[in-house]
Parts: structure tokens; C-alpha cells; sequence
């Protein structure tokens, strides 16, 4: 099952704030992507069953191998293409929302020839 982009970009908060603390939870999610609580608990459920997270008995959300999986390959994208918009004279706050626009449906090919492009420099 392919994961929509909106599932993608909860994968990749989770995986940007397990960064920061070990401990993440719902509230997390939903304060620093700015998301509603039913918003946040309805994608919760469906990354649980769709088995991308576990969430504990205390709240506490943990990606799955897949989940990081995901959320690693969305996270890179984000960074090189960030990167990318700012090597071409883009501000930082511009490229990173284009990047966010971006990530989720460029192919592997553009993207690793924007990958390999960054890395030369």
C-alpha cells in the first residue's frame, strides 16, 4: 500500500522529533505540524494499523522499521532539496516549503541527479 503524502509528512515529524526527544507523543505531532487532536488521532490510527508506528500504553510513538524507512527517504529528500534551492540563491525558509511541496512526488531519477549535483559542491 503506497502511504498518501499527508501520511508521509507525519512520518517524517515523528521522525524529526524522536530526534529532539525520545519520547513522542500525539501532542507532539499535532503542535508542531499545527494539526487539530482529531486530525492527529485519526492519522495516529491509521499509521498504527497501516503498521508504520506502535504507540505504547503510555502514548509514547515509535516508527516502525518501515516507518523510519519512509520517514528517512521524505527527511533526505527534504534536506537535498532544500539545499539544492539554496545553492541556487533561494532563502532558507522559501526553499525548505518548496522542498516540502516537492518531496513527495519527485522520481528517484530527478532526485538522485539533484542529490548527486549538491554533493559535488
Amino acid at each position: 500500500m503506497r502511504l498518501q503524502e499527508s501520511g508521509e509528512m507525519y512520518l517524517e515529524t515523528i521522525l524529526r522529533l524522536s530526534k529532539k526527544s525520545s519520547a513522542v507523543r500525539a501532542i507532539d505531532v499535532g503542535e508542531y505540524m499545527g494539526y487539530s487532536k482529531p486530525s492527529v488521532s485519526r492519522a495516529m490510527g491509521l499509521l498504527k494499523s497501516g503498521e508504520y508506528i506502535t504507540v505504547d500504553k503510555d502514548g509514547l510513538i515509535t516508527l516502525t522499521e518501515e516507518g523510519r524507512a519512509i520517514a528517512e527517504k521524505i527527511y533526505e529528500r527534504h534536506t537535498i532539496i532544500t539545499r539544492f534551492f539554496m545553492s541556487l540563491g533561494v532563502d532558507e525558509e522559501t526553499a525548505s516549503e518548496d522542498a516540502c511541496k516537492i518531496e513527495h512526488d519527485i522520481s528517484d531519477a530527478s532526485f538522485e541527479a539533484i542529490k548527486k549535483h549538491i554533493e559535488k559542491k
